[in-house]
């Protein structure tokens, strides 16, 4: 049986977005027969909180990184981060579930947070790679080196296949969007919530069995499908949370407040009084 403090409750923010089309979004789009069409991205982080712990999921895009390549930033990423009671003082732990830009652009607001990655993710960024221009476009060379300044500070933790960061907070390497992507289950009082990140950057991509532009295996990517689909058949996860997809909020519950348009939620904030914060 769960204790409350095994229970959290997951906030989904969105602080970003962009407008483009299906054939620059799957990759080889012309394979499915189907004509081009608008579509929408969002950009969002997560938070994983308890009466007891904080966890942050992603950092989001920085404002320089957003700018330059067209992305239309909501709200300040600090900004959203204080509202939703997350403060780098109280130095929450943050997992990085992957490198590019719109995942780890805000990660020196944290300088006294631990910091956990995928050792493949890790290691690649800092390998010969990482500059070919089929992989460097979606990074930051500044946003690469503070992480390695994380490293050399004693703050990183890399981890391998899976890793469980806290009771009821679980991270699980599955790569293919990058070397080293990692998805996060996390129990809350309404079920084990599957944090898919950029495993799965729209519903529409897992479901249809449809490959992301961006993509470092292949053959990775479809078997982060496939065993996410066997967590989902086993009934291990209750609701998936894409990492992409404008359809995300609406899935869940609304927040209040300042910035409900830009938030949802699943579980509550204290599963021994059922509020929230």
């Amino acid at each position: 049986m769960h204790q409350v403090s095994d229970h959290y409750q997951v906030t989904i923010v969105k602080y970003g977005t962009r407008a483009t089309a299906k054939s620059d979004v799957y990759l080889n789009y012309q394979l499915y027969h189907e004509d081009d069409a608008p579509i929408d991205m969002d950009y969002f982080f997560w938070i994983v909180r308890n009466e007891e712990r904080t966890i942050v999921v992603d950092t989001g895009f920085s404002k320089h990184g957003g700018e330059i390549r067209g992305r239309t930033l909501l709200a300040e990423v600090p900004e959203l981060f204080e509202h939703f009671g997350v403060h780098p003082s109280d130095a929450p732990d943050v997992v990085l579930t992957h490198a590019h830009y719109d995942h780890a652009g805000n990660l020196n607001y944290f300088p006294l947070s631990r910091v956990f990655m995928a050792e493949e993710e890790f290691s690649f960024w800092s390998g010969r790679h990482a500059h070919r221009a089929m992989f460097h476009h979606s990074v930051e060379d500044e946003e690469l080196a503070y992480i390695d300044q994380v490293s050399r500070e004693g703050r990183l933790t890399l981890i391998r296949k899976e890793f469980q960061i806290a009771p009821g907070v679980q991270i699980l390497v599955v790569g293919g969007h990058t070397p080293g992507q990692c998805v996060v289950k996390v129990d809350t009082s309404e079920g084990v919530v599957l944090l898919a990140s950029d495993a799965i950057h729209y519903y529409e991509e897992y479901e249809r069995d449809m490959l992301f532009m961006s993509v470092a295996d292949l053959v990775a990517m479809y078997e982060g499908f496939d065993q996410i689909r066997e967590m989902e058949s086993a009934g291990s996860i209750a609701h998936l949370v894409s990492g992409h997809d404008p359809d995300t909020l609406r899935r869940f519950t609304p927040a209040i407040g300042k910035f409900a348009d830009l938030a949802a939620t699943i579980g509550v904030f204290s599963a021994a009084s059922g509020t929230g914060p």
